[in-house]
């Protein structure tokens, strides 16, 4: 039998039905036909590079939220978090609840003060507050991630999904003589579909079509969660009596044991699902370095905030975004919930590899029509994550490298053209790099969230220091940069068996003491310092001293634990022993937060106390973190949620 006969056999035995490409192919349609008008819209006139690469500071609250997180939720979350769902339960949540709590910080305290800057990109920033090589060391840095770590394992991971669902694993196919896998294939053409508007519409085409795509990944998600649900009870069950399958399970004497419904897992449980969410270092870990790196410093991300109309306008949609982000456990983890329990009680069925849960679930349990719903939403989550990608990697290119370093003079239409070029460039690298990259990876969400983590600590440093503490100097933001990757790989070689997230946040105790310390000892370009109103003075004053004495209890209470648990007798266990409990959980996480606070006393009240300050601090403007009412009660609502989530499902 032909290969061709073959492929069209599998497509025909995947379940998939015409409705179902009929929905996807509508939803292709529209989006590239959408994302091309945006772009010759924009082409009407000189196309600058405000408009370009920031949409012309256009984007109104709905759409700055909507784009924040159809760029975030990607194949990361749809296959990469499920298949971490199914393997070791809902604790891997706590990077989205924690990421709606993270976004109203930044929101409040570091997007205003960017925002104020009139910045292009996150490298640009650095280079303003420190010096041009600065800028440059993590241009590049982001460059390497962008394109070896975010766009080759959002691509690979969609086209492994989409291998699954049309049930064509291992199937090749030979174009111009050269034989491919079907998955290098739906690779190619997931940058195919991305490119054609990101690359010539720019940030407009990429922010506009979010909208559009969230509204496919938010309704095509809970359209497979329900279904998943449903599944649960068998094959003529309701919903109901899915959730009721499931409220059984967490009330199971097993549950207990079992850690799929524990938001906080017990490293004595399950020591694997403990290495990926270290218990409470999920809540005050070293989740913090990647929430407050990824939202706040990651170019793709912040872009969206912006290119906002205004600050309030972006903060508006900072909390849009931050709703919307307390959701996506619901969407994307439900599925793979379902399937592990689906899987569990059935001794026939079989999973090849975790991270094919969320497709095994498409393929098996989600009828015709929501098949191609929930199909169309995956590819939402992919597209719009790659063309964010595509968008933010030119950017920095072009901006912080081709204008800075290679042509100071460039036209903006030649810089618009260099983006073009470069974005192209982008995806033809990650294209070549995506398979010996991931081929062999099993779980992909961890090894984008580990990998990633190595830049985290220095990039959380660099950019806090140098946006809120008038003493960061240059000397300590280039050491930290240099040190931040080769700490992170020491740490993994002599702390083999410790969990990423821990650390992540020894690495950044390490760089903040260095940090603070290369600054303290600079004497080049000091100034004195700018003059703080006395009413600006005694508010820092007061904020930092309490900040600081919760960071000080919080250091006491990890020291007594992690003392007393040394001295434990043989039979004390987390059953029968607080502090053995504590240890179990990973209480240590508090050293790290002790830190975080600390550091964020610190910088109150050198703030209000110190005369000298580095020749580019920015200046101390209070009013830049002032917000409405309305996002203090959304902020309020968001911790309220999150409180209520962990005390149900600790």
């Amino acid at each position: 039998m032909d290969t061709q006969m073959s492929f069209t056999e599998a497509l025909s035995q995947s379940g998939l039905e015409v409705i179902d490409f009929v929905i996807l192919l509508i939803y292709i349609v529209m989006l590239v036909s959408l994302g091309v008008i945006l772009s010759y819209n924009r082409e009407s006139k000189t196309k600058s590079t405000t408009d370009y690469f920031l949409a012309g500071n256009t984007l109104t609250w709905w759409a700055v939220g909507a784009s924040l997180i159809a760029a975030n939720i990607s194949t990361e979350q749809f296959i990469g978090m499920a298949g971490t769902g199914y393997a070791d339960g809902i604790a891997i949540a706590a990077y989205e609840i924690m990421a709606a709590v993270t976004l109203v910080i930044i929101g409040k305290f570091l997007l205003p003060v960017m925002m104020s800057r009139g910045i292009f990109t996150v490298p640009q920033f650095f280079r303003q507050r420190y010096t041009s090589g600065v800028g440059l060391a993590f241009s590049i840095l982001w460059l390497f991630l962008y394109i070896f770590v975010n766009l080759t394992s959002v691509a690979w991971l969609g086209a492994l999904a989409f291998e699954q669902v049309m049930g064509l694993q291992g199937f090749e196919v030979e174009i111009f003589g050269i034989t491919l896998s079907v998955r290098l294939v739906i690779v190619f053409l997931l940058f195919i579909i991305a490119g054609i508007y990101s690359i010539n519409g720019g940030m407009t085409s990429v922010a506009w079509t979010d909208v559009v795509q969230i509204t496919f990944i938010i309704g095509g998600g809970l359209a497979t969660a329900y279904f998943a649900v449903r599944a649960l009870s068998g094959e003529n069950g309701t919903f109901e009596e899915g959730c009721e399958t499931l409220y059984v399970a967490l009330q199971n004497a097993d549950f207990v044991k079992d850690t799929h419904f524990h938001l906080v897992i017990q490293k004595s449980q399950n020591t694997s699902a403990y290495m990926n969410v270290p218990g409470i270092a999920a809540i005050v870990g070293g989740l913090w370095l990647t929430n407050l790196s990824y939202w706040a410093f990651n170019q793709y991300i912040i872009q969206k905030g912006l290119a906002a109309q205004s600050i309030r306008e972006a903060q508006k949609g900072v909390i849009f975004a931050a709703f919307l982000k307390t959701a996506i456990p619901f969407i994307v983890l439900v599925p793979g919930l379902c399937a592990y329990y689906i899987i569990q009680r059935d001794e026939q069925l079989t999973l090849e590899g975790v991270d094919n849960a969320y497709a095994w679930l498409i393929h098996n349990e989600i009828p015709t029509g929501i098949k191609g719903l929930a199909i169309a939403a995956l590819a939402a989550s992919i597209i719009s994550s790659l063309g964010s990608m595509i968008n933010s990697t030119s950017t920095i290119f072009t901006i912080d490298i081709y204008r800075r370093h290679i042509k100071p003079d460039a036209s903006d239409k030649r810089l618009v053209n260099v983006g073009r070029i470069s974005a192209f460039v982008a995806l033809i690298i990650a294209l070549i790099a995506a398979n010996p990259l991931l081929g062999e990876i099993d779980q992909a969400f961890q090894y984008v969230q580990e990998y990633s983590g190595f830049i985290y600590p220095g990039v959380t440093i660099v950019g806090g220091m140098g946006l809120l503490w008038k003493r960061a100097s240059t000397p300590a933001a280039i050491w930290t940069a240099i040190l931040t990757i080769p700490l992170g790989v020491i740490a993994k070689i002599l702390l083999p068996n410790t969990a990423f997230l821990m650390r992540a946040g020894y690495v950044f105790i390490v760089l903040l003491v260095l940090f603070v310390t290369i600054s303290l000892l600079s004497s080049k370009n000091i100034d004195p310092s700018q003059s703080v109103p006395v009413a600006y003075r005694t508010l820092l004053k007061r904020w930092g001293y309490s900040l600081g004495a919760f960071a000080f209890l919080c250091i006491v209470a990890a020291t007594v634990v992690t003392a007393g648990a040394g001295a434990l007798p043989p039979e004390a266990t987390p059953d029968n022993s607080t502090i053995a409990y504590l240890n179990d959980i990973g209480f240590q996480a508090f050293f790290f937060f002790g830190a975080l606070v600390g550091a964020c006393a610190f910088i109150l009240l050198s703030n209000a106390n110190d005369k000298r300050q580095d020749h580019k601090a920015l200046p101390i403007d209070l009013t830049l973190f002032s917000t409405t009412r309305g996002y203090t009660i959304g902020t309020a609502i968001i911790c309220a949620i999150t409180i209520a989530l962990y005390v149900l499902l600790w």
